[in-house]
């Protein structure tokens, strides 16, 4: 039996992908794991029935914090993972594409399915001031992130995905 737990995986420089994080973490309630990337292990991933990675895009990568865990993660877990869902969200100061294809392309090395659209928030910060300063995020996008987190927890826990 796939276990019904979604670990939320985070990076955060300025505030927007945690607060994304945190946000789908209250909608999923209880089948909610939340952890940063840096305290992500196998273990947790193994454990969980579906993912959702959150983290900004920076110089059109990923963060750094969270392609160590992809890095530390990787080959533990390598085909042991199959099929389990997974979402994204992205915090950018333009498109995320960049941070999204590179997880995209993990996933399929872990043969993950996707089971919702990629949610990139773009902050457009695009001075080194803006870049840096802390972020806040709508009311709006905000729900959209409990949402997502209650999709994929009822998705999960009713065996959808």
């Amino acid at each position: 039996m796939t276990s019904t737990q979604l670990l939320i995986a985070w990076h955060s420089r300025t505030g927007a992908s945690e607060a994304l994080a945190r946000a789908a973490a209250e909608g999923a309630g209880d089948a909610a794991l939340l952890l940063g990337a840096n305290a992500v292990t196998p273990e947790h991933l193994l454990s969980a029935g579906g993912y959702l990675f959150v983290c900004p895009e920076n110089l059109a990568t990923m963060s750094g914090e969270m392609k160590e865990m992809f890095d530390r993660c990787y080959y533990p877990v390598l085909g042991q993972i199959e099929g389990r869902a997974y979402a994204t969200m992205i915090a950018a100061g333009s498109d995320g594409e960049g941070a999204q294809r590179q997880i995209d392309r993990i996933a399929a090395g872990w043969r993950l399915r996707r089971v919702a659209e990629p949610v990139i928030v773009n902050t457009d910060a695009q001075t080194p001031e803006q870049i840096m300063a802390r972020k806040s995020l709508s009311a709006d996008i905000l729900d959209a992130a409990r949402q997502l987190g209650a999709a994929m927890a009822e998705g999960l826990g009713s065996g959808i995905f």
